[in-house]
């Protein structure tokens, strides 16, 4: 990374040691030259000098020096600035606005966050959000690269942590839909069964783990079903970590459609001409003193559930 970049912490990282954040954001830097960054006052949180142990909380920024690059593999892609055109469909995106958050529909396929193989990300995109604010937005959770729907910037500081807040305490209500290979028994439940990160290069990965894991609750419930081929389900998780739901579906059997990380090949319906992607859409997202926002059900999905001859009640 040649140029200084401004990352922001976001609601799966609370808690979170800064060297650690760095670890995960950068694993080909060494632990001593971070220190080195540290100790010379590079590397800054919330524009203030920080130690290696510093905790991190939702919605604060790391400013970000430039890095050695990574050794190049396969997999890597340069960083590059975003496109104007990127920023303006982005811009379209936008479900509500006002002087403290901005609600984005997030379309499959953009990373909230940069790392190998994502050459633009919305972390890199936020200061085309700024609207003429003196402060660059800021996340304040994250959905994965190919979820879609809704997500929640915060435009302030204040905003920020107190955002934060709500998300740490669960007074945020988020519901998904996803598509199943296969129908759930029973129809409807509550997976209570802890979640552990799994070691290794191959990107973030959690398993099911009774005894290392951190509890891991998802609500669920099936809308409609094709028979016993596949259904729509609701997801309500109840806690908040990586993949929770991804994770969750495919302990049960039931992995969602296209998930071939966590479902491998049961993950795809055999002979059927549906879209080789992962279905699931964050719905909406309910905050204390805002109404409940909601993003439409992008494109692939609502064609595989006509496909399938899926249908939901409405509201």
């Amino acid at each position: 990374m040649t140029g200084v970049a401004t990352m922001t912490v976001a609601e799966g990282e609370v808690d979170m040691r800064l060297d650690r954040w760095f670890r995960h954001h950068f694993p080909h830097v060494q632990h001593v030259h971070l220190q080195k960054l540290l100790r010379g006052g590079q590397v800054r949180v919330d524009g203030a000098r920080a130690k290696a142990n510093a905790r991190l909380a939702v919605g604060q920024t790391i400013r970000v020096p430039p890095l050695p690059d990574a050794p190049i593999s396969r997999a890597s892609v340069p960083q590059r600035t975003p496109k104007s055109s990127e920023i303006a469909d982005l811009k379209k995106r936008i479900i509500h606005q006002d002087c403290t958050i901005i609600v984005l529909d997030k379309p499959a396929g953009l990373a909230v966050q940069g790392g190998t193989g994502k050459a633009v990300h919305l972390d890199a995109m936020l200061d085309g959000l700024r609207f003429g604010a003196p402060e660059r937005p800021r996340l304040v959770h994250r959905l994965d690269q190919d979820t879609s729907g809704v997500l929640v910037l915060a435009r302030t500081a204040a905003a920020a942590r107190e955002l934060g807040r709500l998300f740490k305490t669960r007074e945020v209500e988020k519901v998904y839909w996803a598509i199943l290979v296969g129908v759930p028994k029973p129809p409807a439940g509550r997976i209570d069964r802890p979640l552990a990160k799994l070691p290794g290069g191959k990107g973030e990965r959690v398993q099911v783990d009774e005894d290392e894991g951190r509890r891991a609750v998802t609500d669920y419930q099936v809308l409609d079903a094709a028979g016993k081929r596949a259904c729509l389900v609701e997801l309500r998780p109840r806690t908040g970590r990586t993949h929770q739901l991804r994770a969750h579906m495919a302990a049960l059997g039931t992995p969602i459609l296209g998930d071939g990380k966590y479902g491998g090949q049961g993950a795809f319906l055999p002979g059927a001409e549906l879209a080789k992607r992962l279905h699931l859409h964050a719905l909406s997202i309910t905050l204390p003193g805002w109404p409940r926002f909601v993003a439409a059900l992008p494109r692939h999905t609502r064609e595989t559930c006509a496909a399938l001859s899926l249908g939901a009640p409405v509201d």
